[in-house]
């Protein structure tokens, strides 16, 4: 049979390995709120798995009663990290009331009423509840997909309980024998020895799900320009392949708006690159006001921008370039001093059938458009069209330009 303090010292083992782990994922990634009760959590378990070996060494009872509670408290640290890692408030005084309570009646049963099975219910009751406070978040979809992890995390949380919840009826009815302080039954050991396996797997579904939130951050800073915050030209492409297959599909048109800073490199020379870099991350603030939800900017390279707008026709692309330019002229306008005005050109393009589901043509087009705003006279947006001109002297070998 297992004795208790081989039980004690594994856990004690156990769980100063989880928080060593954690501690290492805290000081790799600090920003990693939840790691931070993921990690608090394996060290107070293992303090209290400490204490709870001093039974039948010392004659206090009080290190059992504190073990105990610092036992409940982890678990509690544990759902407080599965809530901040949702975004969800925590609250202290939830786990504050859950180890008060649970002290407080292992200390009557154990002081007053010396009653082992019903120390074991209130020991698993007071586990049970953050416990099982997690398994909704758990189960749960993120950003409508499911974690692996927390999938894990969330089986695991269901069968702690219910192993709680066997422990205890098996107590309560002596199923196995009776139990002491020092000494468990041939039944209620092997329980402890799964309840301490499944809060190690429960700990490895939460790095799990560090491991796939970390790898989705990575993922987005990938696709993300480091300047202004908005897409990079890899983020563009993905977004016009998906447009086009889109559109592919249900013949439905969406429009393209190529845009350039007009004397970006007379800023740069002029006021250095430090205002050249506070002119564009300036001039995606402004767009951004413009935008509609579901429009995509991105930042293809140096002074060009363009922007995705899905389900627009060439009409509707027109009228959004046109709010850009009336943003950027009302902000030159209001400039004084040592402020420099923003001017841009911008070419609009739409899918069309010949497109396809290649997005450099029409990313081709929208430049074609933007040549021509630009040789026009800048500070103005062009459209593409590609209709043949009405009358053959007027030039069939180029589409003709529309002006907005």
């Amino acid at each position: 049979m297992l004795n208790v303090p081989t039980l004690w010292t594994v856990f004690v083992i156990n769980f100063l390995a989880l928080s060593l782990l954690w501690g290492y994922v805290l000081r790799s990634y600090p920003k990693f709120e939840a790691a931070r009760f993921w990690a608090a959590a394996p060290l107070m378990a293992a303090l209290g798995a400490a204490l709870s070996l001093l039974r039948g060494v010392v004659d206090s009872r009080l290190p059992l009663v504190v073990g105990g509670g610092l036992l409940i408290f982890a678990c509690c640290l544990i759902a407080m990290g599965v809530r901040r890692f949702y975004g969800e408030p925590v609250s202290w005084r939830g786990a504050a009331l859950t180890v008060g309570l649970t002290c407080a009646g292992l200390l009557f049963f154990l002081v007053v009423v010396d009653d082992m099975p019903i120390r074991i219910l209130i020991y698993s009751v007071g586990q049970s509840i953050p416990i099982a406070a997690t398994v909704k978040l758990l189960w749960g979809r993120e950003h409508g997909r499911t974690n692996p992890g927390a999938r894990l995390a969330s089986m695991v949380a269901i069968l702690m309980v219910a192993s709680h919840a066997f422990r205890t009826t098996c107590a309560l009815l002596h199923i196995g024998g009776d139990v002491s302080l020092v000494t468990y039954n041939g039944l209620q050991a092997p329980l402890i020895l799964v309840l301490g396996f499944l809060s190690m797997a429960w700990n490895f579904g939460f790095l799990l799900m560090g491991i796939d939130r970390l790898r989705s951050e990575v993922a987005d800073l990938a696709l993300l320009d480091d300047l202004t915050g908005v897409g990079n030209r890899r983020h563009l492409l993905q977004r016009l392949t998906e447009e086009c297959a889109r559109s592919g599909r249900s013949g439905e048109p969406f429009a393209l708006l190529v845009i350039d800073l007009d004397g970006f490199k007379s800023i740069n020379d002029t006021h250095g690159h430090a205002a050249g870099d506070a002119c564009l991350q300036h001039f995606t603030l402004m767009a951004q006001t413009r935008l509609r939800a579901g429009d995509m900017l991105a930042r293809t390279g140096g002074d060009e921008f363009c922007i995705v707008l899905p389900s627009s026709t060439l009409r509707e692309g027109a009228m959004i370039a046109r709010r850009i330019l009336d943003v950027c002229r009302a902000d030159a306008e209001a400039c004084v001093g040592n402020d420099i005005p923003i001017a841009v050109s911008i070419g609009v393009a739409q899918w069309s059938a010949d497109v396809g589901n290649f997005p450099d043509r029409l990313v081709a087009a929208a430049d074609h458009a933007l040549y021509a705003a630009k040789k026009e006279g800048k500070n103005r947006c062009a459209v593409y069209d590609p209709s043949p001109p009405l009358a053959p002297d007027q030039g069939a070998a180029e589409p003709a330009r529309k002006r907005a």
